[in-house]
């Protein structure tokens, strides 16, 4: 399997365009695809959340010559590569290890099947309204969800989602029939605005900033903070579970419990 041919099948589950058209849409970057091409013949394929030296030693105890990430293996520009410097240096030893490396970003998480739909899925919605609709795909969603009190959300969330590393704000004992959920750092006022309208009891998200905390509160909207890494992973890891099925060559799953 060529490096080319290993991206073509990745973008059955999310097509770069849709990286394109939502960067488009919401005046974002990305740097999604084959961001290090060893020119080599993929023999096996690690799967990994992020480009890490925990990930890169996996792939090189496996003997896999090709990494698939979600997060970008390079994300700015590169002025230069050294062995001091942790982004730079891993590229360069994957490079010089042979190693190919795919990132598949933001066209993974609004897939039609993607990391986002995924968190939706995990945290007990089956489909809803979705904010942004980049290419038939979607990123952000408020969803029906079994009615419980949020101090049992909460609890059923680590469970789901292997992780104890849940914050959350708000009356435990308030209870919960509608919820609005975005992958990875995705609050935002538009964010804050759709939960609103569309009535959510909950937002759940990532890395979120204290103010919008405080208006999603004033708002009578609970507050659920997964880790980054808890939240995407839940997702990719499913995706690995589709596709590993049209690989031919041997594949694996990594993931980095002390991130969760």
């Amino acid at each position: 399997m060529k490096s080319f041919e290993l991206l073509r099948l990745l973008e059955y589950i999310g097509p770069l365009s849709i990286s394109a058209d939502f960067c488009k849409a919401e005046h974002a970057y990305d740097n999604s695809g084959i961001l290090v091409d060893s020119g080599e013949e993929i023999t096996g394929i690690l799967f990994s959340l992020d480009l890490s030296k925990k990930s890169l030693q996996k792939a090189k105890e496996l003997g896999f010559n090709a990494i698939v990430t979600h997060h970008p293996a390079i994300f700015g520009a590169l002025g230069s590569l050294s062995v001091y410097d942790y982004g730079s240096n891993l590229v360069a030893e994957c490079l010089k290890s042979g190693i190919t490396v795919i990132s598949m970003h933001l066209n993974f998480d609004a897939a039609p099947q993607g990391i986002d739909y995924y968190l939706m899925r995990g945290l007990g919605g089956e489909a809803g309204k979705t904010l942004i609709k980049p290419e038939g795909g979607g990123y952000g969603r408020a969803y029906d969800i079994k009615p419980c009190k949020l101090c049992e959300y909460v609890e059923f969330i680590k469970k789901n989602f292997n992780t104890q590393r849940v914050i959350f704000y708000g009356d435990a004992s308030k209870p919960l029939a509608r919820a609005a959920s975005f992958c990875g750092a995705g609050c935002n006022d538009a964010a804050i605005d759709f939960a609103e309208s569309e009535n959510a009891d909950v937002f759940i998200s990532s890395d979120m900033k204290h103010h919008q905390i405080t208006a999603l509160l004033a708002r009578g909207i609970s507050v659920i903070i997964l880790t980054h890494y808890a939240a995407e992973n839940y997702g990719f890891n499913k995706i690995y579970g589709k596709i590993i099925e049209e690989l031919n060559v041997p594949a694996a799953y990594f993931c980095d419990e002390e991130l969760l």
